[in-house]
């Protein structure tokens, strides 16, 4: 029997990019969902069209919006295996996800991170604090936890009954690592895929503007913190 998948994605003002995102996903996948985020402009209507699921959260926020998708696919009679997270700005080629599943279909592991290596990035596609962001994160969960990551990449799949034990809380910028730092709590099996990255369609909310790279940061080094001292 075929794994049921669904996939995430968290939307804010991405009208130009949605549709792109959504005609592009494997048509293994069973349900696309996306979160429009408070969203002012064509998003919803755009990803509507496109063939997804819309939902709309008004409180801003990457993590509400992950946490809407996952209020919604428990209510359904029928879960899904595993579910997969995209962002909806293009930036990432989400023909990849057959790719990333893989490791799950294959080898039974819980978590898989689309890593986003050096030589396959696009120029200019991730900015200096995104990538010294990524290195300091994922250098603090090494030395605190002797974790293998090497990026907070958005693109990922996970077991859903993973994912619900978890209990995912972060309500912003904190969501990709609480999801790592909980899963090595957890002793999770784990691993990353290389994945291709791209130019956003658009500024980002989050690394486009000073007051967004910090705040996300210190989400970020928040949670390692946190759980380092736990």
């Amino acid at each position: 029997m075929s794994p049921i998948i669904k996939v995430i994605i968290p939307a804010y003002n991405e009208e130009a990019s949605i549709g792109k995102v959504i005609v592009e996903i494997p048509k293994i996948v069973d349900e696309v969902i996306v979160i429009s985020n408070n969203s002012s402009d064509a998003t919803e209507k755009n990803a509507i069209a496109a063939g997804a699921t819309v939902l709309s959260e008004e409180r801003k926020g990457y993590g509400y919006a992950c946490l809407k998708g996952m209020d919604y696919i428990a209510s359904q009679n029928h879960k899904p295996d595993i579910i997969v997270f995209l962002d909806g700005d293009y930036s990432d080629y989400p023909e990849e996800l057959t790719k990333i599943i893989v490791p799950i279909l294959e080898k039974d592991i819980d978590l898989v991170i689309g890593a986003r290596v050096k030589e396959l990035r696009e120029s200019g596609s991730m900015t200096s604090p995104q990538i010294f962001g990524n290195w300091l994160a994922t250098s603090l969960m090494k030395l605190f936890f002797s974790a293998r990551f090497t990026d907070l990449g958005p693109f990922r799949a996970i077991k859903y009954a993973k994912l619900l034990a978890l209990e995912m809380e972060d309500k912003t910028y904190g969501w990709t690592v609480e999801m790592q730092l909980k899963a090595l709590k957890k002793n999770y099996t784990y691993t990353e895929v290389p994945v291709k990255y791209k130019n956003r369609i658009g500024t980002s909310k989050v690394s486009g503007t000073v007051k967004g790279a910090i705040f996300a940061g210190v989400k970020i080094l928040g949670w390692i913190f946190k759980y380092s001292f736990k």
